[in-house]
C-alpha cells in the first residue's frame, strides 16, 4: 500500500512542479520560438521535464529504503540519469558544445554500466553471447544513442511523454506476467512522474519537456533495460521491442540523412512522426497512434518474448519490420517542404 501512496505522491509532485516551472518559464521568457523546423506554431514555455526528473529521482531512495530496488540499481539509474538531466538543463539555458555534451553522455553511460554490472550476456537466436569488454562498449553506445534519439523524438506535443508512459506500463505488465514483480517498481514510478507532466504537455501543449527531460528519459529507460537484462536476457529484447517506434524512426531517419549527405548534427524536420503530423494535420492523432501501436502490437510481442514463448531476436524482427516499412512510407529522413 505504501508504494501506491508513493506513486500518487510522485504524480502530484510532477503535476504541481510542472505548473511552477511553466510560470517560471513565462516570467523568464524561456520560450521555444517556432521556426521552419518546428512542429508547433506558437511560442511555448520549455523546461518542464525538470518536474519529471525531480519527482522520479526523489522517489528512488524511498524505493531503496523499502527494499524494492537494489543499491546498485539506485546508484546506476540515479547517477547516470541525473548527470544527463544536468547537461540538458545547462544546454536548455545556454549552450554546451556538442563534443562536451557527448563526453558527458558517455560518462553517464559508463557510470550506469559500472553499477549495473555491465551489459549481460545476450540471447541471439538461441545462442548466448557474452561479449565481455566489447559488450560494455556496445552498452555505452546503446545508452548514449537512447538518450539522443529520445531527444530527437521529442518534437510534437505529448509524444515523448506518451511513449514513456506506455512503454513503462507495458513492461510492468511483462514483469508481472513473467513473475518478475520486483523489477516493476521503477518503471511504474517513472510512468507516474511522466503522467503528471503529461497533464500539461498533451496536445495542445502548455509547456515543453526540454533537453533536460528528454535526455533524462532516454537514459533512464535505457538503464532500466540494462537492469532487466541482468535478471533475464529476454527482458532486454522486450524493452527493445516496446521502444521500437522511437528506435526505428530515429535510426532510420539518421541513416537516410547520412546517405543523403546531410549534416546530421544540424536541426531538421524529417522524422517519420513529423511527416505523419503534417499528413494528419495534428499532434494528438500521431501521439495516440503511437500509444495504440505500443499497446496492440508491440506489447503482445514483448509479452511473448519476456515469458520465453518467442525468441527475443526473432520477436524484435517481427516488431521492427512493419515499423521500418512505415518509416519508409512516411519518407523518414527526407526533408519536409512546407
Amino acid at each position: 500500500m505504501t508504494v501506491w501512496w508513493l506513486l500518487l505522491a510522485v504524480f502530484s509532485t510532477s503535476w504541481a512542479l510542472t505548473s511552477v516551472l511553466r510560470r517560471y518559464a513565462l516570467m523568464k521568457s524561456l520560450m521555444d520560438i517556432p521556426n521552419d523546423r518546428s512542429s508547433h506554431s506558437i511560442p511555448t514555455p520549455r523546461g518542464g521535464g525538470v518536474a519529471i526528473v525531480v519527482s522520479f529521482l526523489l522517489a528512488l531512495p524511498v524505493l531503496a529504503g523499502l527494499n524494492l530496488i537494489s543499491a546498485s540499481a539506485l546508484y546506476g539509474v540515479f547517477g547516470s540519469s541525473l548527470l544527463v538531466a544536468l547537461i540538458g538543463f545547462a544546454d536548455d539555458h545556454g549552450h554546451i558544445a556538442a563534443r562536451w555534451r557527448l563526453l558527458g553522455h558517455f560518462i553517464a553511460a559508463g557510470w550506469a554500466l559500472f553499477w549495473l554490472n555491465g551489459l549481460p550476456p545476450i540471447d541471439f537466436f538461441g545462442v548466448i553471447l557474452d561479449l565481455g569488454l566489447f559488450g560494455n562498449i556496445l552498452g555505452m553506445v546503446y545508452l548514449v544513442w537512447m538518450l539522443n534519439l529520445y531527444n530527437f523524438m521529442d518534437g510534437i506535443d505529448g509524444l515523448a511523454s506518451a511513449e514513456a508512459i506506455s512503454v513503462c506500463l507495458g513492461m510492468g505488465l511483462v514483469y508481472w506476467v513473467s513473475g518478475s514483480n520486483e523489477l516493476a517498481w521503477m518503471p511504474l514510478i517513472l510512468a507516474g512522474a511522466v503522467a503528471g507532466f503529461l497533464c500539461w504537455n498533451f496536445p495542445p501543449a502548455r509547456i515543453f519537456m526540454g533537453d533536460a527531460g528528454s535526455g533524462f528519459l532516454g537514459m533512464a529507460l535505457g538503464g532500466l533495460a540494462i537492469q532487466a537484462a541482468e535478471n533475464s536476457p529476454e527482458m532486454l529484447w522486450s524493452w527493445m521491442i516496446m521502444l521500437g517506434i522511437f528506435i526505428v524512426d530515429a535510426t532510420w531517419t539518421l541513416f537516410q540523412r547520412l546517405l543523403r549527405g546531410d549534416k546530421v548534427y544540424e536541426a531538421h524536420r524529417s522524422h517519420g512522426y513529423q511527416h505523419a503530423t503534417d499528413r494528419l494535420n495534428g499532434h494528438a492523432l500521431v501521439t495516440l497512434g503511437v500509444v495504440i501501436i505500443n499497446a496492440c502490437y508491440l506489447l503482445p510481442l514483448a509479452l511473448l518474448v519476456g515469458n520465453g514463448w518467442l525468441n527475443g531476436a526473432f520477436g524484435a524482427l517481427l516488431a521492427y519490420f512493419p515499423l521500418m516499412v512505415l518509416a519508409w512510407k512516411l519518407n523518414a529522413g527526407v526533408p519536409a517542404f512546407r
